[in-house]
């Protein structure tokens, strides 16, 4: 890959990441932060901070998508502090760890900045108040990374205790532990398709399905340590960069490794950033240069060299930058190569080996074509013996010869020898099902003696007649749950002319259910799906569409009903729905519901709260998120008292009522500690106390003042 531009700093690159505005954010480890146009990397604006970042393996600074705010760790990492960008002025700090802090993040719609530590916790902050608004669950050690979905509806945290952590910020609840690994886990990302990326300190690489929490796929082919992590817009392609220089570009569809060192450089990669409408990929170094690759790099060259009919040329290009192959223009060339082959394929069967070769011939100086021309070549040596065999009926030698060339197995000659068979099965069926018919079933068979891979399957056919039988019962009264328990356990079945119907009628409904599903007509979709289930290759995709319409189903007929706490319950079961017209405007008034909540809450006003809550307080998947609201408006209100120096006696009512309604939480412990210096005769212990806890927090627990009795 060739550097279309560079631009050289004297400190480590720790961050390149494209703001809203379309403006380059570069950050150096000294905390020198630059604003820069992204195509010529000329420097707009910037600041200095001058804090100095020893270790930035990990994300030790995060901006806001809007460039208004930016977190940092200190440079003895004691604590974490977030800043507003225009002002320079500090917001807060959170110094609360019990150990350093290990990393930053800001989420994707800017509410708020989470500080990850050494003891394995993560607060988060509100960003444009200061306070804490919650604790994400605790790891056992260190957390090392920490990650968004596109839509900030999850975050995840990867930790040296091997686990990743999943949060709905939409819910407030804890979803998952991830566990697979068996290392630290050091860089996690979202991906597209309810997918997320995780990649421990062995370097090994985990896909996971969100929804299920199992593990999609392992990636192979990493040698090196892990640095940074990025994909392409889509997430079509994953890029990952390494301590020695590498960045290894992945096919994120097939989980290929597509090149293990699509760019190499002299020096550690210390980021990686995507620019979606230039197709660009920035990469920042250790030694202090940010340089910009388009990954699309001689589209235009290969355009000419197919005009010119120059394969091999297209094919070395192709070869330099495996992105290529994924474009039009390639596919193209692709198709040539695919019918080429067939054309000459049948060339050879028919004992034309020269116009095989003068087909062949613009392909033969691409190494990779030319092993499989020169292979072909030598394979259909012996078609002609194949080809006598077969008319000979000396099956167990044609076989023998398909067996050793399996290219023959696309031949005319071989799928005719494959019909005969399913005629003879056909036949050997309607023996077997006639109790005097065994004789004549084994008759049949004697031409296919010898064929190691017809012997095993005639031996079970002549003797598992009743399981022949029972499959072909239940398959007539459309049983397909026991056609598929009968399938998986007697593999003779699959080989019955009945079984190449039985996935014909499955792909029939898979195909018709989507059909009904782009239509509208979710009944009959889910009336095709109840069969689809029931097959084991379908089953749980069948499932989850199902799943799927059904929620979808209840989310809109709440929407006809005005039945809002059903529609939003289903938003939280299925995200997809927030995408939709009245997803996007019911997720908005919450949005805005809840910010309103937020600026009460940073006053200690409950009845402000409230207020603005109060059309959703009958709405059991917003009640944790509710109470987190609350229990911030709070502690502000305790906060506030103490402050003031408010009686003792009244703050230990409002510790006690508080940990009543919502559980000992990290605020109200630190704030506990601070109580204790500040009255030390105090004789409360948190321990002692009977504890409530978010999850089980109700709105008829709600009081003006937390200081009140309850």
């Amino acid at each position: 890959m060739k550097v279309i531009n560079s631009k050289g700093f004297n400190k480590a690159i720790i961050i390149t990441k494209i703001l809203e505005d379309k403006r380059l954010l570069v950050v150096d480890n000294e905390t020198t932060i630059r604003f820069m146009d992204k195509d010529s990397l000329k420097t707009l604006d910037g600041f200095r901070v001058n804090i100095h970042h020893e270790r930035y393996a990990v994300n030790v600074v995060s901006f806001s998508n809007d460039g208004a705010y930016f977190a940092t760790l200190t440079a003895d990492c004691r604590d974490s502090r977030l800043y507003n960008v225009k002002t320079k002025k500090l917001i807060t700090k959170v110094d609360r760890h019990q150990g350093e802090v290990s990393c930053v993040g800001i989420d994707p719609l800017d509410r708020y900045m989470f500080s990850c530590g050494d003891d394995g916790k993560t607060f988060a902050i509100d960003v444009k108040s200061g306070k804490l608004v919650l604790t994400l669950p605790s790891h056992v050690d260190t957390v090392n990374d920490i990650a968004f979905s596109k839509n900030g509806n999850w975050v995840a945290t990867a930790s040296y205790d091997r686990k990743i952590s999943l949060f709905s910020l939409v819910t407030m609840t804890a979803k998952a532990k991830l566990k697979a690994h068996s290392a630290a886990v050091m860089h996690v990302r979202f991906i597209n398709k309810n997918r997320l990326i995780s990649i421990d300190k062995g370097a090994s690489a985990i896909i996971w399905n969100l929804h299920t929490d199992k593990v999609i796929e392992r990636l192979q082919g990493i040698h090196d340590d892990v640095t940074q992590i990025t994909t392409s817009k889509d997430d079509k392609f994953l890029f990952i960069g390494t301590k020695l220089g590498y960045v290894l570009l992945y096919d994120l569809e097939t989980y290929k490794l597509l090149s293990p060192r699509y760019i190499k450089l002299a020096t550690a990669i210390t980021t990686l950033e995507f620019d979606g409408e230039n197709n660009t990929l920035f990469v920042g170094t250790d030694d202090g240069f940010v340089m910009t690759y388009n990954i699309y790099e001689d589209l235009d060259t290969i355009k000419d060299m197919l005009r010119n009919k120059n394969f091999d040329a297209i094919q070395g290009v192709v070869e330099g930058n495996p992105v290529l192959q994924f474009t039009e223009v390639y596919k193209m060339v692709s198709n040539l190569w695919e019918n080429t082959l067939t054309k000459a394929r049948i060339a050879l069967e028919n004992g034309e080996k020269e116009k095989a070769l003068t087909l062949f011939s613009v392909f033969k100086n691409i190494p990779s074509k030319n092993k499989i021309i020169q292979k072909t070549i030598a394979d259909y040596a012996d078609f002609d013996k194949f080809v006598k065999f077969a008319k000979e009926g000396k099956l167990p030698l044609a076989y023998g010869l398909a067996k050793s060339f399996p290219i023959y197995k696309e031949s005319k000659i071989y799928k005719s020898l494959e019909a005969r068979w399913k005629k003879v099965l056909m036949q050997a069926q309607k023996y077997i099902l006639d109790p005097k018919g065994a004789q004549q079933a084994k008759d049949i068979f004697i031409p296919y003696r010898g064929i190691s891979e017809k012997t095993a399957l005639i031996q079970e056919i002549l003797t598992q007649s009743n399981v022949y039988k029972r499959f072909r019962a239940a398959l007539g009264k459309k049983d397909f749950v026991l056609c598929s328990e009968l399938m998986k356990k007697y593999k003779f079945l699959k080989e019955i002319p009945e079984y190449d119907v039985l996935m014909k009628y499955a792909d029939t409904l898979y195909i018709k259910s989507h059909e009904f599903l782009n239509s509208g007509d979710t009944h009959s979709a889910m009336k095709m799906l109840r069969n689809l289930a029931a097959f084991d290759d379908f089953k749980e995709e069948a499932k989850e569409m199902m799943l799927d319409i059904e929620t979808k189903q209840k989310f809109f007929n709440a929407i006809a009903d005005n039945d809002m706490e059903t529609a939003y319950n289903m938003m939280a079961i299925s995200e997809d729905l927030e995408y939709t017209k009245d997803g996007r405007k019911l997720q908005k008034a919450w949005s805005d519901a809840s910010s309103k909540a937020g600026e009460s809450a940073v006053n200690g006003d409950a009845k402000a709260v409230e207020v603005a809550l109060q059309e959703y307080m009958h709405i059991s998947s917003k009640l944790t998120a509710i109470a987190t609201i609350f229990a911030w408006c709070y502690m502000v209100e305790l906060e506030d008292a103490a402050r003031d120096n408010a009686a003792k006696i009244d703050i230990e009512k409002g510790i006690k009522n508080f940990i009543l309604n919502f559980g000992i939480l990290d605020q109200i412990e630190n704030f506990y500690l601070q109580f204790k210096e500040k009255y030390p005769s105090t004789k409360l212990t948190l321990e002692h106390l009977k504890q409530g806890s978010l999850s089980m927090w109700r709105p008829s627990m709600i009081v003006d003042s937390i200081l009140d009795e309850t």
